[in-house]
Order: C-alpha cells, then structure tokens, then sequence
C-alpha cells in the first residue's frame, strides 16, 4: 500500500474539516480492496467458497472492467450470487417483530442498527421482510447523501418487516459485516449515483444495481480477519473525532475567556497592546492558533466594535472637541441634546465617557427613505437604456459595508421618480435584510426599502455610523415584525439612539476598527486557504494510498 506519505503527513492532515469521517471512507474502501489486512495463503479460495455456495465460478457474469483490481485468492461476484434480495419469512402470526420505517434508519458511518419500533400482525402482509443477519439499504434519497450509503443490520428478535423503500439481502457463507463495508464504501457509492432513479427531490437506488453491482468476494477467514482490522481501525477514527470536538470545545472555551477579557478592558489602544497582559494583543498574536472557524473571527469583529462605541477602543484625547458641541452646531436650536453635565433629552441604553453625547439621526445630517414611486417597480419603462445607478437591498447586503456594485440602471423616467443619492451615503435597508448597512461610493438611487443617511460636513467619516449600525442591527431585528416579508419603519430608525464621539476621536475608532479588521480579513483568507489545502492534500494523499499495488494484486477474475 502506498501510505508513506500518508503517515508522513498525517498530523496536519488530520486536523482538517472532516478528517475522521474520510478516514473512516479511506479504510472501508481499503477493506474492499484487499489492503487492509495481509491474505493467507491456507485461506479457502473465493472461488471455492462460491462453489460451496452452490455457484460454478466460472459461469459467473461479471464486469468485463472491474472498478479496481484485487488479490489473487479473491474473485468478483455480486450480492444476487452471494445471498437471497428481498427475502421473505416465514412465522406465525403471534410472534413480536421489528419494524424499521426507512426514515428511522441512522445514518451515522459506524455500526448501523435500525431504530426498533415493536408491532403485532401478520408479518407475511408486510412490504419488505428481513431477519438476524440480513443487510439493508434505504434506497430512496438520501441514501447516497454526502457520501454515505444508509444501512443497517442488527434487528432484534431476529425478524422484522418495513417499508418498500429498503433493499435487503440475506448472506448465504458470506460475512454480513463485510457486506456491510461494502454497501458503505466509496466503490458502491460513486457508482450507484449514475444509476439512480426518479425525479430530482427523490432519486432511488434500483434493485438491478444494488443485487448486480461488482462485488469484490475475499476468502471467508479474510473476511473476518477484515472486519476485526475494520472494527478496531473505526474505534480510532472514533477517539480522533471525539479528541478533535474536545480540542475544538477547548479552542472555543479560550477565545470566550479572551473575549469576555477584552469586552471589560478599559481602553484599547497602540500604546495598552503593547502590554502582554493585554486581552487584546494575546488575541491577535495568538489568532492563527485561536481561530479555526469563521465565528471566532466574528466574535473578535464584534467585540472591537462593542468596545469601539463604549469608548474603550482607542485613548480619549484631553484636546478633543467635546461631541455635544459638534452636535449642536447641526441641530436646530429646539432639539435638546443629551449629554454628561448639560441638559438633553436622548437617553442612550449604557454610559458614555467624558466628551460624547447620546443624538439620533434626524439630528446629524439628512436622514430618509429612497424613492420608487412607480408600479410596479421592476418595469422595463424606468431602466431601459438606463445611465443611473440604481441600488437595491440585494446589493447592500453583499457589500460587506461599502457598496461598490449594483444591479441595475435608472434611465431619465426612473430618475424623475426617485432621487439621486451622493457618494458617501450611508444606505439602511429596512425590508427583506433587516439593517443592513453600506456606504455608496457613487452617486446613485435606491428604493424607499432603503434609508439613506448623508452625515453633516462636521462628520467627516461616514463608517463611524456604518461601523455602529453593525453593533445595533441585533437589536433592530426584535423590531421586525414576525411575516415571511421582515421590514422595520423609518420611525424605529429615527428614535435610535446613536453613541457620539468627539469628531477626533471618532477618526481614531475607525482607524482602529480598519486596522484589526484587515488583520481579520488577512486570517480569515489564510484560514480558507489552509482548510482548502488541507482537504486536497488529504483528499490526493488518500487517493495515492489506494492506487494499486501490481506486485500482489491481479485485474482479472
């Protein structure tokens, strides 16, 4: 077997997404081929086993083109030769049977049992009979699915019946567990989907592939010797699994710790993080051994931005124009602003620092609904020859916070119903994706399923707000209504009390955030890569140990 390299490798490719489910695939498939255990030349032929079963070997039709080759002392066959499809059995009535409804098989990959569900009747009325040592399949969709066949065995009372939808065979001098490995192996799978059956929400597996399809028959003492190597080879792949979700719990347990630290820190600074007691910096010079999912990143990501809106991200400056003056300057003089020491009317939901003021929107620059007056929308009137770019929900969604594309174009009759927006505006949208937000970088139209937010000229970053709606839009969605359509109003937007900073220090919290973020960013692809490269290397190193071996094994029957 050629599992050098296999072995060399193993630690890193062991770690990757799913290993122990495709080292459980790679080791049955090693099974079937005659790679797992050594053959013994004192062992009965397969041939001659198939003569005890009452077959003349020779006068067996068989694949002209074996899917792989095999040793000397086995030979190809199928399950129609080697046991009884679809049996029927024969017992009174009164006897206490198993019935195993198909949608009640597990479909985990170790030793299968179907879920047992006790009835008394006339087991001869039932669809599909089985008994101690029959194999089934569930040969409607998924039994394919992801790779694995749905099987079972194991029944208890040793008789039983179920649904249509099942596939048995009864072995006659052939190992049940080793058909079992069989109907699970990769050989059995990729070349049953070909031949799958019915419409696409509900493919079946035929009868004629699952009693026809190559069957690769070792001598009977191999296959015990098999299933001893296989069960014992499974019980690893199973602690390997088990010591990964343990690693796993732990990696996750470590990252809410550093969390919970840096969420309750005072500040987060150039100057703090130089500290090695500092939760902030242990976390992004441990991030590559922190991180190896997605949401560990986005827990960092939001944990920069909780802290970025408590004041406790960057050093407050003593020089820094205090936000309730800012404020004012763009206020009218009848809106009574919130703020430490001053009378105000905009209560935020926790305390601010020294310098910074709860305000709303309305109070902060333009503040409305885009525009779509037509009906019905999409029609060709508004967009044909169309020069005005024209954004929908769909595409600040996709932004990831600055909307650089968009969907369609407004000729001059679409722009006469809606209005142009500028560069630099702050789009909300308020039905179907629920607050999300992005920053135009073109002028451009939208919907009224899209508020707008242009900042006053005394608010010089407009991904102060953007960064903050990502911080409040958990919130926003308890405002939507529970319809298949979720929307909130421009009214639940407008009460929405928005922490200020001083304009200052807002340019450094937006730093910040742009900074840690392209850190996330850069990990974030280095981690796709990584879990990209694992899985190819694994997948080529288990497809290098299965090519055959020509000294010990034969292609012919």
């Amino acid at each position: 077997m050629n599992s050098d390299h296999l072995l060399n490798w193993f630690e890193r490719i062991s770690s990757s997404p799913d290993s122990a489910n495709r080292f459980r695939h790679f080791i049955v498939d090693l099974a079937i081929r005659g790679k797992l255990v050594k053959q013994n030349e004192n062992d009965e032929p397969a041939a001659e086993l198939l003569s005890r079963i009452g077959l003349d070997f020779k006068n067996i039709l068989l694949s002209e083109n074996p899917p792989f080759p095999i040793p000397a002392n086995w030979a190809w066959t199928s399950l129609s030769h080697i046991g009884t499809i679809s049996p029927r059995n024969d017992a009174p009535d009164h006897i206490q049977a198993s019935f195993v409804p198909m949608n009640l098989i597990e479909a985990k990959y170790g030793v299968e049992h179907g879920q047992q569900l006790r009835f008394w009747g006339d087991i001869k009325k039932a669809f599909t009979h089985f008994a101690a040592g029959d194999v089934g399949l569930a040969k409607i969709t998924p039994c394919f699915q992801n790779g694995k066949s749905t099987v079972f065995r194991d029944l208890a009372n040793g008789i039983g019946a179920g649904t249509t939808e099942l596939l048995v065979v009864r072995p006659i001098l052939v190992n049940p567990d080793y058909i079992l490995a069989f109907l699970k192996s990769s050989t059995f799978i990729q070349n049953g989907i070909p031949h799958m059956t019915g419409t696409a929400g509900q493919k079946r597996v035929p009868r004629a592939y699952f009693e026809g399809a190559p069957f690769p028959l070792p001598p009977l003492e191999e296959q015990y010797r098999i299933i001893a190597k296989l069960s014992e080879l499974l019980t690893l792949c199973d602690e390997l699994e088990l010591a990964q979700q343990e690693r796993e719990r732990r990696r996750d347990r470590l990252v809410a710790a550093t969390l919970h630290a840096l969420a309750n820190r005072r500040s987060f600074d150039n100057r703090s993080t130089e500290s090695h007691s500092d939760p902030a910096r242990f976390y992004i010079n441990h991030l590559p051994h922190l991180t190896t999912r997605p949401e560990h990143l986005n827990g960092f990501r939001a944990s920069v931005l909780a802290l970025g809106f408590r004041g406790r991200l960057v050093q407050q400056e003593r020089g820094d124009t205090p936000a309730s003056e800012t404020v004012l300057k763009v206020s009218s003089s009848s809106v009574d602003i919130k703020c430490t020491g001053e009378k105000t009317a905009t209560v935020g939901p926790h305390d601010l620092p020294e310098g910074w003021v709860w305000a709303r929107f309305p109070e902060l620059g333009k503040f409305a609904r885009g525009k779509s007056k037509h009906r019905p929308r999409g029609d060709s009137m508004l967009f044909t020859d169309g020069m005005y770019p024209f954004v929908q929900t769909g595409d600040v969604a996709r932004s990831g916070g600055i909307i650089r594309n968009f969907t369609g174009k407004y000729n001059g009759a679409g722009l006469a119903q809606s209005a142009m927006w500028p560069k630099g505006t702050m789009c909300i949208t308020i039905a179907a994706n629920i607050a999300d937000t992005g920053v135009l970088q073109f002028d451009a139209c939208f919907p009224d399923s899209i508020v707008g937010f242009v900042p006053d000229r005394l608010f010089p970053e407009v991904r102060y707000f953007e960064y903050f709606m990502r911080t409040a839009k958990a919130n926003l969605m308890e405002y939507a209504p529970a319809t298949a359509q979720k929307n909130i109003n421009l009214g639940i937007l407008e009460e929405l009390a928005v922490p200020i900073a001083p304009v200052e220090e807002q340019i450094r919290i937006v730093a910040k955030i742009n900074s840690l973020f392209e850190i996330c960013d850069e990990l974030e692809s280095v981690l796709s890569e990584t879990t990209r490269s694992r899985s190819l290397l694994l997948e080529s190193l288990l497809y290098e140990a299965l090519k055959p071996s020509e000294a010990s094994l034969n292609v012919g029957i």
